[in-house]
């Protein structure tokens, strides 16, 4: 008659202590695996067009800053404390994204090869000045024609509805920014003076932007009505 060996309470816990070891330790490789996936490259390709684009908007704005400080108006001191309160949000947003903070590049007027660059701001009023504060600006293009060629897109990082702000055209004027990289579209009217020939502000962005993105660097800019 054969004999059964039961075991005891010790050795059932050890066996099971065992066996948790070796699940956790597949567990692990599983996760180190996962991990390997996302390459350092990969990483930091994806870093780099986020912080981009945020030294990006923050440059604009203290280039708009540096502009009203040397050649104010009755309105340039608002319009710049509402500019350092955009900055310090932008640099929440750096710190938060890994970013530099305080980083801070001027690159959404540079022009393409063989395209014209956008003229340089106006100081004038609230609007941004017209077509006879820019001669040779955007102001004054027809209904339908593509305009800021050569520039790429970033958000000025101000809040409210769907809007941006220009240097090139007067508020009031509507334009509709595509985005060519996800064929998303927006079309917002300016409400005020900034850094650059357009910038979306945060609300108008997030219609056109790319996930995780804080810069378009392909764009097509039309002034429409």
């Amino acid at each position: 008659m054969s004999r059964r060996r039961t075991l005891g309470p010790k050795k059932k816990l050890a066996l099971l202590v065992s066996a948790a070891t070796v699940a956790g330790g597949g567990a692990f490789v599983m996760a180190n695996t996962s991990n390997a996936a996302q390459t350092p490259t990969t990483r930091a390709a994806a870093d780099s067009t986020v912080c981009q684009g945020l030294a990006t908007a923050l440059g604009n704005n203290q280039k708009f800053i540096e502009g009203q400080r040397a050649d104010p108006d009755a309105q340039s001191e608002a319009r710049i404390a509402n500019r350092e309160a955009v900055i310090e949000e932008i640099k929440r947003k750096q710190e938060a994204s890994g970013c530099a903070v305080g980083e801070s590049a001027q690159g959404s007027q540079a022009a393409q090869p063989g395209q014209p660059a956008p003229s340089q701001p106006a100081q004038g009023g609230e609007a941004g000045g017209d077509a006879a504060q820019n001669p040779g600006g955007g102001g004054a293009a027809a209904s339908g024609e593509q305009v800021c060629n050569g520039s790429t897109v970033t958000l000025s990082g101000e809040g409210g509805a769907p809007a941006a702000s220009s240097n090139q055209f007067p508020a009031g004027t509507k334009l509709k920014v595509t985005n060519l990289d996800n064929d998303k579209s927006t079309t917002v009217e300016v409400t005020s003076v900034s850094g650059s020939c357009v910038l979306l502000n945060n609300a108008a962005f997030e219609q056109v932007r790319e996930p995780g993105k804080f810069l378009i660097r392909r764009a097509v800019i039309e002034k429409v009505g």
